[in-house]
């Protein structure tokens, strides 16, 4: 304590040192002033009012009692295919985001590649953070599929959800399957690549086999994921400068040298941009000239049930086309490019406004007559 008590002045020495004194009054003023803050309570998810829609997640939630010295929130969410409660174990880790300062926040842009969603959320003041909530799991439903390259013409170059033309693909193909019959020939029975295949054959979701995929001028590929109920949507983005460009939806069934829309298993709308421009919607061999600007994103929309297929621009979300079927059969997403490429844009719900719309002009049919 020595250093605190230096005095410029000698001190004048006595037995009690009574004249000497510590003033500790402003620190116990300090001390008295101190305010300790609690611990927040954890915050209660209003299921109620949490909404998933337009692949956007709302979540909502509130704290049991009012708590003015709450500062933000934090909230953790995470990907699952399992309903209830979240697993200690999952695929995909916790997501986090901090500095909420409302009771609520929205997901917007969400691709919904799993069936739900795990959210939990807890409260911070300047000094500690809470627990957290009890964790809710929101169904997040949409249609997921890649395309099938058991399917694909051999000209087509597919990887998942996007499909390239490729000029010298038929060749490559058949320079190796050439070679693969002549191994063939020269291996022993017991060994034979092809009796191997024979006894352990790959399925395939969509029933086709490699045998069957398409062929000739059918530049086409099919979806992996049929379609045999409910309603669903997805988006297709293609090259501006592919020569030829079909999307819409198939019976798996369809013959491997029939053109996407030129039976009566496929529907399409189709962009014809080689010698002359066109833009038709096709089915059965028959075609309707769609006198519509041709988008860069087209939206899909297959309602099997009711046989409603309509195409939209996906950006301003007008209506292209829409046809009326009765589907006999499940159907595929089908997708056609000569001399060009596509992408698919797929773990998308139904937009709202396509909904509406449907709802709207469920009791028109004067656009799909020349065709159903």
């Amino acid at each position: 304590m020595a250093p605190a008590f230096r005095l410029s002045l000698k001190a004048k020495v006595s037995d009690n040192m009574s004249h000497l004194m510590v003033d500790f009054s402003p620190e116990r003023q300090m001390l008295q002033a101190l305010k300790f803050l609690p611990v927040p309570s954890a915050p209660e998810i209003d299921t109620l009012k949490c909404l998933v829609a337009d692949n956007c997640v709302t979540v909502v939630w509130k704290m049991p009692e009012e708590d003015s010295k709450i500062d933000h929130y934090i909230v953790e969410y995470r990907k699952t295919n399992f309903e209830g409660p979240p697993r200690l174990k999952e695929d995909h880790p916790w997501m986090v985001l901090e500095g909420i300062k409302d009771t609520e926040i929205t997901l917007s842009g969400q691709r919904f590649d799993t069936r739900y969603m795990n959210f939990r959320v807890k409260a911070c003041n300047k000094a500690v953070a809470g627990e957290f909530s009890e964790p809710v799991t929101l169904e997040t439903n949409a249609f997921v599929f890649k395309l099938d390259p058991t399917t694909c013409h051999q000209n087509l170059k597919v990887e998942d959800t996007s499909a390239e033309w490729d000029a010298m693909g038929g060749k490559v193909q058949e320079i190796k399957t050439r070679e693969k019959e002549n191994k063939g020939r020269t291996a022993s029975p017991v060994h034979s690549p092809a009796r191997s295949a024979l006894q352990s054959p790959k399925r395939i979701p969509s029933g086709r086999s490699g045998r069957d995929r398409f062929t000739a001028e059918s530049y086409t590929v099919l979806g992996d994921t049929l379609i045999d109920g409910g309603e669903h949507y997805w988006e297709v983005k293609y090259d501006r400068d592919s020569k030829a460009f079909g999307v819409g939806v198939a019976y798996r069934t369809m013959g491997k040298f029939d053109q996407l829309g030129k039976t009566s298993a496929s529907w399409c709308i189709h962009v014809n941009n080689w010698l002359q421009v066109s833009f038709t919607a096709k089915h059965n061999n028959k075609a309707k000239i769609l006198d519509v600007p041709v988008p860069d994103l087209i939206g899909v929309y297959c309602k099997y049930d009711e046989g409603q297929l309509s195409f939209y621009n996906a950006r301003t979300k007008q209506l292209i086309h829409s046809f009326r079927a009765k589907f006999t059969q499940p159907v595929l997403p089908a997708f056609m490019v000569w001399c060009g490429g596509l992408s698919v844009h797929c773990g998308l719900q139904v937009p709202s406004i396509v909904r509406c719309l449907q709802k709207r002009n469920s009791g028109t049919s004067s656009s799909t007559a020349s065709l159903t």
